[in-house]
């Protein structure tokens, strides 16, 4: 989306903007509004950026709000030297992105990572080097289910799941399709617990899986709805997911279904993208809170984007998943003893302590914790894409799972719940 017209869009949605003026300054860091010049701190970020699709917004996103601390005094005056890699959705080059920003560049933690293979890949080496990975855009099992990593964003799981849960209690669906990539940490693990959700309400589910490499959303589609469905969750990154719209509309299909999907399609692109035939139809799960809201962190990461990034660079779910992982590094380090801000052990130690921090993106706390699971995000909004925008339908909610009571656990010790 070119950037007058992403503005005009946003200007409606938020009311952050009036003709001819720019952001209010964004709120960065210490604030002291001089560079910091001391040294440098070494952080890392990996995403992917390659098909099935570009999960660098996150990164960007870490990247604008860096420079924004960098330029109001950095961390006690030292700024935060943010390296970035592409894994190219390529294992191999994902091992060696790690290699040179964990042990060539001895970064002190990494933020704002996104993608479909780097964590798979890094995990172990994350918990062997003892680092932190403060994701932003996690979409596989290992990114919430490892000692090292934490994420802001939710992740297919439980967003599928939020979309589900909403669509039986107040959609009527009673059985739910859910199309998903056949990548095995992904599609099956993702869609597996909607299925269970429905299963346990006495419903039923089934899964479609694409072949990530050469997708075929019309035999997806197709088996989706032979498979008796009433409802089609299209666990899918935007792309791909409005291709299999696009091929319920040569078929005339909107009106015999539901449709839902998790955050990929909360997009601010993707209304225009589907046109009017499907205006009013399509619900989706927000991982974090709708633009529209517009509280003080939402207008923030606004103006930190308006400011320090690139007027290409996406404002969606990831950027806004970034921009938080950022400032939640940043605050963390803030609140250490200056000497042990490049002391990797004693980093780590003040991410795994952290607790209760808040923000009005996130419907709940975010922690993290010395355990071998990190989902702190399990609860969103639902939206529906209705006359080029979207409307909140049901404002915050907890997700229903019993995958979620480990979970519940640490935040009931942490006094969180």
């Amino acid at each position: 989306m070119k950037r007058n017209k992403l503005l005009a869009v946003l200007a409606g949605m938020t009311g952050l903007f009036v003709a001819g003026q720019a952001y209010a300054a964004p709120d960065c860091g210490m604030n002291t509004g001089k560079p910091a010049t001391g040294e440098p701190i070494v952080v890392g970020g990996i995403h992917g950026n390659a098909p099935p699709g570009d999960f660098s917004a996150s990164t960007d996103a870490a990247k604008a709000y860096f420079d924004c601390v960098n330029a109001n005094g950095g961390i006690h005056g030292r700024p935060i030297d943010y390296r970035v890699e592409n894994d190219q959705w390529n294992p191999e080059m994902a091992a060696q992105a790690a290699s040179k920003l964990v042990k060539d560049a001895n970064a002190v933690a990494l933020v704002g990572n996104g993608s479909f293979i780097e964590m798979a890949v890094n995990a172990k080496t994350y918990a062997d080097e003892n680092i932190m990975a403060m994701a932003a855009a996690c979409a596989i099992s290992e990114c919430f289910e490892s000692s090292n990593i934490v994420s802001t964003n939710q992740g297919p799981l439980p967003s599928n799941l939020g979309a589900t849960q909403y669509a039986q209690e107040e959609l009527g669906s009673e059985n739910v399709a859910c199309i998903g990539l056949n990548i095995p940490n992904n599609g099956p693990w993702s869609c597996k617990v909607s299925i269970d959700l429905m299963k346990a309400r006495g419903g039923d589910g089934s899964m479609v899986l694409i072949n990530p490499g050469a997708p075929d959303v019309n035999s997806a589609l197709l088996e989706a709805v032979s498979n008796g469905a009433d409802t089609i969750l299209l666990n899918l990154p935007a792309g791909l997911a409005i291709a299999v719209l696009k091929a319920a509309e040569e078929q005339d299909l909107r009106d015999s279904y539901k449709w839902i999907a998790p955050t990929p399609l909360y997009d601010l692109s993707v209304p225009a993208a589907l046109g009017e035939y499907w205006d009013g139809h399509v619900y989706v799960n927000a991982e974090l809170a709708p633009f529209h809201l517009g509280g003080k962190d939402a207008k923030n990461w606004l103006a930190v984007m308006d400011a320090y990034a690139r007027p290409e660079d996406p404002r969606d779910t990831f950027a806004q998943s970034g921009y938080l992982s950022a400032t939640y590094f940043v605050k963390t380090l803030l609140a250490m003893d200056p000497a042990d801000v490049d002391d990797r052990a004693k980093v780590t130690e003040a991410i795994k302590n952290i607790s209760g921090y808040t923000s009005d993106l996130m419907c709940g706390p975010y922690y993290v914790g010395d355990t071998d699971f990190h989902m702190p995000n399990h609860a969103g909004y639902m939206v529906r894409i209705v006359g080029g925008e979207y409307e909140v339908v049901r404002d915050c909610y907890e997700f229903d799972s019993s995958y979620f009571d480990p979970h519940k656990e640490v935040e009931k010790k942490l006094g969180l719940r």
